[in-house]
């Protein structure tokens, strides 16, 4: 059996693995090592030490645990729940306040973290109780907070593009600057569906009732300049110096979590219990994505060498169809991928084969990368799997899982839509990062 067609063999069991329920990063090591032992002899050890080096000294990784980092202390610290707090006073009167909201509070706090799971999650925990006191619709409720928890996975600093830059070899800084515009596009989408509906259908989203407003113009002042704009000042300023090239992006994550964590000094929500968790759970998140990242470069060593990419790459590139038909075929594999899968694997392990048939396409790295940002968004949303939908289920048991999925439904539309802008309108990706960095 010749090399390539092993590697073959190596892709399909992986897929299986994957399929059967094993643990991703585990198949991926043993995988690499069992068939690179198996055609290279030793020299495998030796190419696994040098690819572990290799990730290792990637300098952009060490953004991702000071990010998440800053995405759980201020979790922990019931800031997000104050952020809704505030922005539910202040649109009280207005019909579907409380889905603009859920909807300002995810976008803002998107710039936090990109968990989706620990988004969702905090968010049908504060929002869904507020939602049914008022009188909300079920189903549109859950929409509004699963597609707005998906957010903080393309809104930067996202720690799914820090990783995604190195992987893909385009700058993170780029990155952040061509997903800025179409994560405020989404955002944009579904605010105006909300809105749209409420108005159209008052009952779906009636003004709060007395008892969910505030008791006078003095406390909405009070929660605007002290629930809203310490928080925003912070992660505008974390991603406002990254963009306009003032810091790194580890500088920044350093500066956001610092600023992070005397924010919630100041609100006097800092104890042990709190930093010990957030740290715990930043080790605990950080250590997944490192080891996966190590282990899917052991595993794409191994299969690069065995010399399947190139046979895959000619392969897609002499299919009888058009560049963009085969850049739309490479995003509903990737759409599929993301039913299963959480975002890294589908990051670490397929990226790397489909990155070497956009280059011999030409298409713009950066426009790609946006457009597979925007796809993993989407899938979360999306049935058969839909993870938003079981994280929410998890928190609000009063909602059953068929309302949650229909909920869904509207803003998963909406999902294609933004993703369709992208697709057909590059430079929704790719005019920011040209404003700004003369690409």
């Amino acid at each position: 059996m010749s090399t390539d067609i092993l590697g073959l063999v190596l892709l399909c069991s992986l897929i299986a693995g994957i399929f059967v329920g094993f643990p991703i990063a585990f198949t991926l090591i043993i995988l690499a090592t069992g068939f690179g032992y198996a055609v290279f002899g030793d020299s495998v050890f030796y190419q696994m030490y040098f690819q572990t080096l290799g990730i290792m000294k990637a300098s952009e990784l060490a953004a991702a645990p000071l990010f998440i980092f800053m995405g759980h202390i201020l979790e922990r610290a019931g800031l997000m729940a104050r952020l809704f707090r505030s922005f539910q006073f202040i649109l009280a009167p207005v019909r579907g306040s409380l889905y603009l909201g859920v909807l300002g509070t995810a976008t803002l706090f998107a710039t936090a973290t990109g968990i989706i799971g620990a988004s969702i999650t905090v968010m049908g925990m504060m929002a869904a109780p507020a939602m049914t006191r008022a009188g909300y619709d079920p189903r549109m409720s859950a929409g509004v907070i699963a597609a707005g928890g998906c957010l903080g996975i393309l809104i930067p600093p996202s720690v799914m593009l820090l990783v995604m830059g190195p992987i893909i070899g385009v700058s993170v800084i780029d990155l952040f600057a061509a997903a800025l515009i179409p994560g405020l596009i989404l955002a944009g989408l579904y605010v105006g569906y909300a809105m749209i509906r409420s108005f159209l259908n008052p009952e779906l989203g009636p003004p709060l009732p007395p008892e969910l407003r505030a008791n006078s113009f003095g406390e909405i002042l009070r929660e605007f300049f002290s629930g809203i704009v310490p928080l925003a000042v912070i992660m505008f300023s974390a991603l406002g110096s990254i963009i306009v090239g003032i810091a790194t992006p580890t500088e920044a994550a350093g500066m956001g979590a610092l600023g992070a964590t005397l924010l919630t000094v100041a609100y006097r929500r800092l104890t042990w219990r709190i930093l010990l968790d957030a740290c715990r759970h930043t080790l605990t998140t950080t250590s997944l994505v490192l080891f996966l990242a190590v282990a899917s470069n052991i595993y794409g060593a191994v299969f690069t060498r065995l010399g399947t990419g190139n046979l895959l790459t000619n392969f897609m590139l002499g299919l009888p169809v058009d560049p963009l038909v085969l850049l739309a075929i490479l995003m509903v594999v990737i759409f599929i991928l993301g039913w299963p899968l959480e975002w890294p694997a589908v990051v670490f392990i397929f990226l790397p084969v489909f990155v070497p048939v956009v280059q011999k396409l030409n298409f713009d790295l950066v426009w790609f990368s946006t457009l597979v940002a925007v796809n993993l968004q989407t899938a979360f949303l999306s049935p058969p799997v839909a993870m938003a939908a079981y994280y929410l289920r998890a928190v609000a048991p009063h909602w059953t899982l068929g309302d949650i999925y229909r909920g869904m439904a509207a803003f998963m539309g909406l999902q294609v839509i933004g993703l369709a802008i992208v697709f057909f309108f590059p430079g929704t990706a790719t005019w920011l990062p040209s404003v700004l960095f003369d690409r």
